[in-house]
């Protein structure tokens, strides 16, 4: 079995999350995975950002606003 870290993005709204997030890698044929805690950090992440709450969404990963270039 072999663990990397990886970061996922998540979009919402005018705001992306990054969050890091460890890939289980094994001989089973049901890899690559991530374990039930990344899982429901995701979850959490992507809750506190469709309520507008990104201190607790800051807590869990690196949060970014995005900004139009052009309209």
């Amino acid at each position: 079995m072999t663990k990397t870290y990886k970061q996922k993005l998540i979009h919402e709204d005018s705001y992306v999350a990054e969050v890091d997030v460890e890939v289980i890698e094994s001989d089973t044929g049901w890899e690559p995975y991530i374990s039930l805690d990344d899982a429901y950090k995701l979850d959490d992440v992507r809750s506190a950002l469709r309520r507008g709450d990104i201190k607790t969404a800051s807590r869990l990963a690196r949060v970014f606003a995005m900004t139009p270039v052009n309209k």
